[in-house]
């Protein structure tokens, strides 16, 4: 394995029975100058006390869908460490993706379901004071504009005409709520007009409200229609000027 270099300090993890692939495998590493090589159960390697950042390489025969397993692997490593995962119960991509949300930069694909993840080259874990100085200078120039001395630009005076410099008289700025009546102006745009509209409209609906066509609406509810716009309402003379609420006015339905 060519990411294995002198003086490593190597992890190896096994996810089943030790065989005699497995010891091969662990020998080969021993014959790299100065590789310490450590040999962990994938189920007690959460459990062995490593420190964090002890290893250079971990070698891991596990399913990288175990995101606690994924993540400690990762605590293992030194910056810029790296992890060889193989996988064999996922596809490439499933587990790229589960290097990702793990941590895990610059992963690649070495061959058929074998990825290999790197540690971003800092401490999980570690913190930086940011500055938040601010340079006027580079402000200024952020501000600043290049102005071609040959670009035509907008004449000022030519945003306005002639009538927009005309100044309005004070007839002319009088609206409905000015003129000390309740009268909308000619060309009302303040909603009087539309208010004192929908006014007249409710007084003449009351006074159509008011002819009785059976004649005995005056008399009281039980002599009163079923759809007698008086329901209600205690009796009152003939003749007699009744104002109905808005909520009267309105259909139920």
């Amino acid at each position: 394995m060519n990411f294995i270099q002198e003086n490593n300090h190597v992890l190896y993890i096994w996810n089943q029975t030790l065989n005699t692939e497995i010891e091969q495998e662990v020998n080969q590493l021993k014959t790299v100058p100065n590789v310490t090589v450590k040999v962990e159960n994938a189920e007690r390697v959460q459990l062995a006390g490593y420190g964090q950042s002890l290893f250079d390489v971990v070698l891991a025969n596990v399913p990288t869908d175990n995101s606690n397993l994924v993540s400690h692997l990762l605590k293992l490593v030194k910056p810029k460490g790296k992890v060889v995962f193989r996988d064999d119960s996922a596809n490439g991509d499933a587990i790229r993706s589960n290097l990702l949300l793990s941590g895990f930069v610059n992963i690649v694909s070495v061959e058929g379901n074998v990825f290999v993840g790197e540690k971003p080259n800092y401490e999980i874990g570690s913190a930086a004071k940011l500055s938040f100085g601010t340079n006027k200078s580079k402000v200024a120039a952020v501000w600043k504009l290049d102005v071609d001395d040959e670009e035509e630009l907008i004449d000022a005076d030519e945003l306005l005409d002639e009538e927009d410099k005309i100044k309005p008289t004070a007839e002319s700025l009088r609206v409905c709520g000015t003129t000390g009546k309740r009268k909308a102006c000619k060309d009302c745009s303040c909603g009087l007009a539309e208010e004192l509209e929908s006014e007249a409209k409710s007084v003449a609906i009351q006074a159509v409200a008011q002819k009785s066509s059976c004649g005995s609406c005056y008399l009281g509810d039980a002599f009163r229609c079923a759809t007698c716009p008086y329901l209600g309402m205690p009796a009152f003379k003939p003749g007699e000027k009744i104002q109905l609420s808005d909520t009267q006015m309105q259909a139920d339905i």
